[in-house]
């Protein structure tokens, strides 16, 4: 038992670490780094590069990746990204981070190389010597994990607490403004905020490497593991975070003993554990009313601020002829593609329309709503496998299978949606990626949906057997959707989806019921959500669950958000250029460019924090300030023109 407890509290320093890094970013700029997974892969990768692949000394390779590349990273982050978040809407700050996550970890690997075996060394010297104190086992690895969150616990209470630095710090987490007008610069804090932030990042994606490897996926899931204890600290008590770091290694160290490590169970339960943990946390801050978002900065900040903090897609195109043009026209250049294309790029084509089925949840659910859910590849995926498994070993026709299996999913979100309701913006987006991430560890991976990754069979109906055939099915069903969206924004109910998404107080004072809004947008969301997910199934001819993986629905929303949430184009747009583009790059571009694409995804994100409405409304601004100057350039020159006899006359 010993040896079960000493590795969970090397498990939970590295947690730990992690998640002070996270409060502190986030109670000083009040920005939730998503992207702290991405960081700590991009140092423990620099790391690997100095001392594995060029021979370094391990404490020189240590100081110059920990100490000096994972700090000029975080600074270089900040002057690109985060200091133009600080103010900016709720949506924005995730999506933006949620892009910067997908970008940096393609970018590391195009410039260092991708790895083939991700097992990596931490700062122990190889090989890594073995203490038996007690007659348990402990390595030098986890000695200097427990060293290591020590350090940082001394270092960073006598710095927050006992120097010019940390009050420096505090002024800045109370407001912006007013340490500006003490004399403190708040964006050389800040810099150096974010600076030891991706020190700490850095630190933790090499601790943890030698036991989750050094993988994109383990540095995920290091950081949504360490949500949980931000989570519990409700996102600002550092102490709090710290304990429940370390209580959840111990316990997800410890159950592994009751547990046969070869059993299915074992491979559900334990990576479950940190989101268990996270779930019930959420769930009792929502109960005594105390899971509200935090307002950045004081009331100066926000009084004297002059950049637009709104929503991505919430401006919309003006001028009628444009809204209806637009979207006509995308249409009939995704419905021309099949007939030009071949059976390959068709087959692309039909997967992408597909996609933009299930993106159009996101449309409703973010660009309608204005709710952050993160779990609509999750209600995808339900539906995807609940339909196959309809389709394949109950007879079912294939179509009916996936609205049934759609109507089934209704349920769920509808229950989401409830109990997410008390919360804020932040708080439902940490609890529905919670339960993108308990379904897929506890529903994706059973026998009866998984079969060793190849999940079941899904047959298309037989008069789509075709890809070209099925493409104009997909489609159909795609502007029939997007058709009921538009009427929806149209009508009386979507007049009160509107004005609960600007302001919910306002709403009440109109007596307007928030929760039936809100219970009607979470389950018209998931029904799209779940058909779109039939359909990539019906794409696929095969419902498979890795490929409704919740870390994906990020890259979905990224991709989504980035074109623009509101404008119902615009999920066919992304779903298309999701699929085809990484294909085209494989094709006809050198192998390790393929993931270009991803880093434009990603990158496209990130430009939200300048851009929040999005391309499309971004292009359509442009073209009707385009249209306005010629307009006034038209009238100057009749202005400035010579009155002729005929004018006269």
């Amino acid at each position: 038992m010993l040896s079960y407890v000493i590795a969970g509290l090397a498990l939970g320093a590295i947690y730990a670490i992690a998640a002070a890094a996270l409060v502190v970013t986030h109670v000083s700029s009040g920005v939730f780094n998503f992207a702290f997974g991405a960081m700590a892969f991009a140092v423990a990768r620099f790391y690997y590069f100095l001392y594995v692949e060029h021979g370094w000394p391990l404490p020189l390779a240590a100081v110059v990746a920990i100490g000096l590349f994972g700090p000029a990273l975080g600074m270089a982050l900040y002057a690109v990204l985060f200091r133009h978040l600080r103010l900016r809407s709720p949506l924005v700050k995730i999506v933006a981070t949620i892009g910067l996550s997908v970008a940096l970890p393609p970018l590391v690997n195009l410039v260092l190389g991708q790895l083939v075996n991700v097992t990596a060394p931490g700062l122990a010297p190889q090989p890594v010597k073995v203490f038996r104190p007690f007659g348990a086992v402990v390595d030098l690895n986890q000695l200097i994990t427990y060293a290591g969150l020590a350090v940082v616990l001394v270092v960073g209470t006598v710095l927050l607490r006992y120097t010019d630095v940390g009050l420096k710090v505090r002024a800045l987490v109370d407001s912006e403004a007013l340490t500006a007008m003490s004399g403190v610069g708040p964006a050389r804090v800040s810099l150096g905020v974010w600076a030891f932030s991706a020190l700490l990042a850095g630190l933790a994606g090499v601790l943890v490497a030698p036991t989750a490897g050094l993988s994109v996926d383990g540095m995920t899931f290091l950081m949504a593991a360490a949500f949980a204890a931000v989570v519990a600290a409700r996102l600002r008590n550092l102490p709090t975070a710290v304990g429940v770091a370390l209580a959840m290694g111990v316990v997800t160290s410890v159950i592994q003993r009751y547990l046969d490590p070869q059993s299915a169970l074992a491979a559900q339960i334990v990576p479950s554990v940190p989101f268990l943990f996270m779930l019930v946390f959420l769930l009792a801050h929502a109960l005594r009313g105390r899971a509200a978002d935090t307002p950045a900065g004081g009331a100066l900040d926000r009084a004297i601020r002059t950049e637009h903090a709104g929503a991505p897609g919430n401006t919309q195109a003006k001028g009628t002829g444009t809204a209806v043009v637009a979207p006509l026209v995308t249409l009939a250049v995704v419905a021309c593609l099949p007939l030009v294309l071949n059976s390959f790029w068709t087959g692309l084509t039909a997967t992408g329309i597909a996609l933009a089925i299930a993106l159009l949840s996101c449309t409703l659910v973010t660009g309608e709503g204005g709710m952050i859910w993160l779990c609509q590849i999750t209600f995808a995926g339900l539906g995807a496998l609940f339909s196959a498994d309809l389709a394949a070993n109950s007879g079912w026709p294939p179509l009916a299978a996936v609205v049934v299996s759609a109507l089934c999913v209704v349920p769920v979100g509808v229950v989401l949606g409830l109990l997410t309701i008390r919360l804020g913006n932040l708080y439902v987006a940490l609890v529905t990626l919670t339960f993108g991430l308990l379904a897929q560890n506890l529903v994706f991976l059973r026998d009866r949906f998984y079969h060793s990754g190849q999940g079941n069979f899904m047959p298309r109906p037989d008069w789509a057997l075709d890809n070209r055939n099925f493409a104009y099915l997909a489609l159909a069903v795609f502007a029939v959707l997007a058709l009921f969206v538009v009427n929806l924004r149209r009508s009386t109910a979507g007049l009160a989806v509107t004005a609960v998404r600007w302001s919910e107080s306002g709403s009440r004072t109109l007596g307007l019921g928030v929760v039936p809004v809100k219970v009607l947008v979470s389950a018209v969301a998931t029904f799209v959500a779940a058909v779109g997910g039939g359909f990539l199934a019906l794409a696929y001819q095969s419902a498979l669950p890795d490929s409704f993986n919740a870390f994906t629905g990020l890259v979905w929303l990224a991709v989504l958000v980035t074109v623009g949430a509101r404008p119902v184009v615009g999920a066919l747009v992304a779903g298309v250029a999701f699929a085809v583009l990484p294909s085209v790059f494989q094709t006809y571009l050198p192998t390790r460019w393929a993931e270009v694409p991803v880093i434009l995804f990603g990158f496209g994100a990130v430009m939200l924090a300048r851009n929040p409405e999005g391309l499309i409304a971004m292009h359509a601004r442009q073209l009707r300030d385009l249209s306005r100057w010629r307009q006034s350039r038209r009238a100057a020159a009749v202005g400035d023109r010579p009155i002729t006899q005929g004018d006269a006359a």
